[in-house]
């Protein structure tokens, strides 16, 4: 996952405190002029290299990020009040480059004292050099706000469970109860295996299954597309757009019988908001219960496109492979001569 190495990101006092400190050593081990020369040159390194450092351990949300988790990292950062952005990535990409400028201000504040100290007395050498710090000193805290908001943004995504977004997925929908849940753990290696993501009431339901070689990832939302679209909040709405890039395949889950608690009019209703939004992949609507058909609501029969019973494994197999085929995945194979 590309967020889970992203390094703590220091603040403006430890940074300070790291180059001066490491500066001072340096002076000790030199005298005279060179002292002067060595302590500005390890403060500035430090400096501009620990603020750079801060900006290249991101990936690039335009080229290196999938859009899943450009729209991830979106719905979970929460704009700065201070900040001048239109969303959460928007805001960590302005501090990130507040935060480079301040690195190149440190080597430019390096490159216009360094000539200062040479060939001159060692009192209006160290003068200069106190006048040198002050200055990145005051670049590090000009940052200070970026470095902390950027270090908050890390901790909100780093720790992330793993979608892989490269891996065929198939995304199950419908109200709670309706046995997405049964159906996932039964078909794959998820029991217990859940995913916690900040804007889901319960863990995200994760598994894979494998077909010809091929792994396929399996994935139940609750507390996202259990639910209507206008009953979704902003970051749960910004949620579902990223599982839009996400799913190859949706299964939305009905129960005829109604025992779920929801009638199946409603039910139908969500899946028809769930197709309307999920337009560019195969949607296939899955009758669930099927050992108990002599209960279903008389207008299930045309609404699905495969019935199945988890309770009792009928055609379980059936939707599985119903799905990998509407996939279609074809891995990318070495080019061969």
């Amino acid at each position: 996952m590309i967020f889970e190495d992203l390094p703590t990101t220091p603040t403006s006092e430890e940074l300070i405190d790291k180059a001066f400190s490491r500066a001072a050593r340096a002076g000790k081990a030199k005298g005279g002029l060179e002292a002067q020369q060595s302590m500005l040159q390890t403060a500035a390194n430090i400096i501009s290299d620990n603020l750079e450092n801060v900006v290249t351990a991101w990936p690039d949300f335009e080229y290196d990020a999938h859009p899943f988790y450009y729209e991830l990292a979106d719905a979970i950062l929460e704009i700065p009040d201070a900040a001048d952005a239109d969303s959460g990535v928007d805001a960590l990409r302005k501090s990130l480059s507040e935060v480079m400028w301040a690195s190149r201000k440190a080597r430019e504040i390096h490159e216009e004292y360094q000539p200062k100290l040479r060939k001159t007395d060692i009192d209006t050498a160290r003068k200069h050099r106190k006048q040198a710090f002050a200055r990145l000193a005051d670049i590090v805290e000009q940052v200070e706000d970026d470095l902390l908001w950027i270090n908050e943004a890390r901790n909100a995504l780093r720790d992330l469970p793993e979608i892989n977004p490269d891996e065929p997925t198939i995304v199950v929908a419908g109200y709670p109860n309706v046995g997405k849940s049964s159906f996932v753990n039964d078909v794959t290696n998820a029991r217990g295996e859940t995913a916690s993501y900040p804007f889901t009431t319960k863990g995200i339901g994760l598994g894979h299954f494998e077909r010809d070689h091929i792994r396929y990832q399996i994935v139940d939302t609750p507390g996202l597309l259990d639910r209507k679209p206008e009953e979704r909040n902003q970051i749960e709405s910004q949620a579902v757009s990223a599982i839009e890039h996400l799913a190859d395949c949706m299964l939305v889950v009905l129960d005829p019988s109604g025992e779920c608690g929801y009638p199946l009019a409603s039910q139908l209703e969500l899946r028809d908001a769930i197709a309307a939004q999920f337009e560019d992949v195969p949607v296939f609507t899955i009758a669930n219960k099927a050992d108990r058909a002599d209960r279903w609501d008389a207008a299930a029969e045309d609404e699905y496109d495969h019935a199945m019973s988890v309770e009792t494994g009928e055609n379980v197999e059936g939707v599985l492979d119903a799905a990998v085929e509407a996939i279609g995945y074809e891995p990318e194979l070495p080019f061969e001569e």
